[in-house]
C-alpha cells in the first residue's frame, strides 16, 4: 500500500550517523539543509523565520570541537515552530505588532535540542494565535503543501510538517491541543507523535504580549497542549521524543501480533470522507489478513459524545485563559473544577480500556489536506461525502486523545482522492499514559506491515 512520498534525503538519526563516522562535516549538513530551503521554499513558505547565519557560524563552531558522542543529534539541522522563543529571533504567534519583539532566550524544549546538538537554521510557520488546520497569518504569508500547492499543509504546525515532508529538515517539533501535530503529519504524509501531556515542557511557548516577571514570562503549561515531534520515519520520532522528555521513558516491547487493538472510525457527530475511510479500512484489513487482532467495538470506550463536550469546553477556556466566551458568559472556578473532575474520570475509563487493549487505531482527522481558504477551518465547513458539516466537528477525532492525556503516533498509511487531489492520509495509534516509544513502536510496526 504506498503513500505519496516527496523525498529521499537523510533523517534525523542517518544525518547524525554521517556526521559522527565523518561521511559529512557538520557544515556540510547545514549547508544543505539551507540550499534545500533556498530552492524549495519559495513554492511551500514553511519557513516562516530564518536564522541561516547563526546555524552557520555554529555548525562551523561544532566541527572545529570533538565530537560529543554523547550528543545523539550532533550537527542535525532541524527547524522548529514559530511559537517556540529562540533566543534573538520573533515570537509572534502570527501577530505583526510582534514581528520586532526579539526572545531573549531560548524555551526550554529549545535548549533541550541544542544541548542534544541539534542545530536550529530557523522557526517554521503557524497560523495566526495557533487555531487552524491551516497555517497563514499577515507576518509570514501562505504555507502550502508540498504534495499541492493548492492544499493546506494542516495547523497549527502546517509549517513544521511541510518543511519535513519536503526535505528541507529531517525534523521539527510543534504543538497539539486541537490536532496541531497529528493533522499536518496526516495532510503531509510524515510521522507525527502528540506526547502524553506533560511529558516535554512547553516554558518559552507562550503568547509574545504575555507580562514577565524578572526577565521570565509568568506563564504556566496549559492544560491538554503539548509539544511533540514530527519526523519522516519511527526512529527519528521516538529518538526526538526522548531528547525533550523531562523524565525517562520506559519501553515495554511487545510484538504487534500478541497486541490486542481497537480500532474506531465511527464517532457521534464525526463523519469521516471516504477519501480517509476507504485508506484506513484496506489497512486494517492488511493488518487483519497479517494475524493482527483488531475488534472494532467495545462498551469499554468511554462516552464520547460526553468526552468531546467536555474537551471542547475545557479548550475553548484555556485558549481564552478565562476570557468571556462570544456570548458573553465567563467559566468560573467551579465550572474549571468539574471539568478536571470529568477529566479524571475520563482518564481513569481511558485506563480501565488499556488493561484489555494495547491500543486503539483512529483516523487523525474526517478529511485530506483542504483546499486553501481565507475563513480558519473551524469558522467555515468541511466537505465530507458530498455534504458541507461544521468544521469543528473534525476536533473530535483530535479529542479522542487529548481529553484524556494520552499518547498518540500518526503514521503514514496510503493515499486517497480528495476534492480531485490524491493526497497522503495517515493513522493515529493511541496508547496508555507514558507508553509513548511504545505508540511509535507500534506505529512502526504497522508501517512495516503496510509497507513492507
Amino acid at each position: 500500500m504506498a503513500y505519496p512520498q516527496l523525498t529521499d534525503k537523510a533523517g534525523v538519526l542517518a544525518t547524525a550517523l554521517a556526521i559522527r563516522t565523518r561521511k559529512i562535516s557538520v557544515a556540510e549538513a547545514v549547508d544543505a539543509a539551507i540550499t534545500r530551503a533556498g530552492r524549495d521554499d519559495a513554492a511551500i513558505d514553511a519557513l516562516a523565520v530564518p536564522d541561516f547565519e547563526r546555524a552557520y557560524e555554529t555548525a562551523r563552531a561544532m566541527d572545529s570541537a570533538p565530537r560529543q558522542l554523547n550528543q545523539p543529534l550532533f550537527g542535525v539541522p532541524m527547524t522548529i515552530k514559530e511559537s517556540f522563543d529562540v533566543a534573538g529571533l520573533p515570537t509572534t504567534f502570527g501577530h505583526p505588532e510582534f514581528r520586532d519583539q526579539l526572545a531573549t532566550r531560548d524555551a526550554a524544549l529549545v535548549h533541550r535540542l541544542k544541548a542534544a546538538g541539534a542545530i536550529i537554521i530557523g522557526k517554521t510557520n503557524v497560523p495566526v494565535d495557533l487555531t487552524d488546520w491551516q497555517s497563514f497569518n499577515p507576518v509570514y504569508g501562505r504555507t502550502s503543501n508540498p504534495h499541492d500547492p493548492d492544499r493546506s499543509p494542516g495547523g497549527s504546525s502546517g509549517g513544521s510538517a511541510a518543511a519535513v515532508a519536503s526535505g528541507i529538515v529531517p525534523g521539527d517539533f510543534g504543538t497539539d491541543i486541537g490536532g496541531s501535530v497529528r493533522v499536518p503529519a496526516h495532510f503531509c504524509g510524515v510521522w507525527g507523535h502528540k506526547t502524553t501531556w506533560g511529558l516535554i515542557p512547553k516554558h518559552g511557548h507562550d503568547f509574545p504580549g504575555m507580562s514577565r516577571r524578572d526577565g521570565f514570562i509568568a506563564a504556566h503549561d496549559s492544560p491538554l497542549s503539548i509539544a511533540g515531534p514530527l519526523a519522516r520515519n519511527a526512529p527519528d520520532l521516538a529518538v526526538l521524543t526522548e531528547v525533550g522528555a523531562e523524565v525517562p521513558l520506559r519501553r515495554r516491547p511487545k510484538p504487534l501480533k500478541e497486541c490486542r487493538l481497537l480500532a474506531i472510525t465511527v464517532l457521534p457527530n464525526a463523519p469521516v470522507d471516504a477519501s480517509v475511510m476507504e485508506p484506513t479500512e484496506a489497512a486494517l484489513e492488511t493488518l487483519a489478513r497479517a494475524g493482527v487482532r483488531i475488534d472494532r467495538t467495545s462498551d469499554l470506550l468511554p462516552d464520547q459524545a460526553q468526552q468531546y463536550r467536555h474537551y471542547l469546553k475545557m479548550m475553548n477556556v484555556v485558549m481564552a485563559r478565562g476570557a468571556p466566551a462570544p456570548d458573553g458568559k465567563r467559566a468560573s472556578a467551579t465550572d474549571w473544577f468539574d471539568l478536571l473532575d470529568a477529566q479524571a474520570a475520563c482518564i481513569a475509563q481511558w485506563e480501565a480500556l488499556f488493561a484489555e487493549y494495547d491500543f486503539v487505531l483512529a483516523p487523525p482527522a474526517p478529511v485530506l489536506a483542504v483546499p486553501h481558504s481565507d475563513k480558519a477551518v473551524f469558522r467555515s465547513t468541511l466537505m465530507i461525502n458530498g455534504k458541507e458539516e461544521p468544521g469543528g466537528n473534525g476536533l473530535v477525532w483530535a479529542g479522542l486523545a487529548t481529553f484524556p492525556n494520552l499518547p498518540a503516533t500518526v503514521l503514514p498509511i496510503g493515499s486517497g482522492n480528495y476534492l480531485g487531489s490524491e493526497l497522503p492520509c495517515g493513522m493515529q495509534v493511541i496508547g496508555p499514559r507514558w507508553s509513548d516509544l511504545d505508540c511509535i513502536a507500534a506505529a512502526e510496526a504497522i508501517g512495516n506491515i503496510l509497507h513492507g
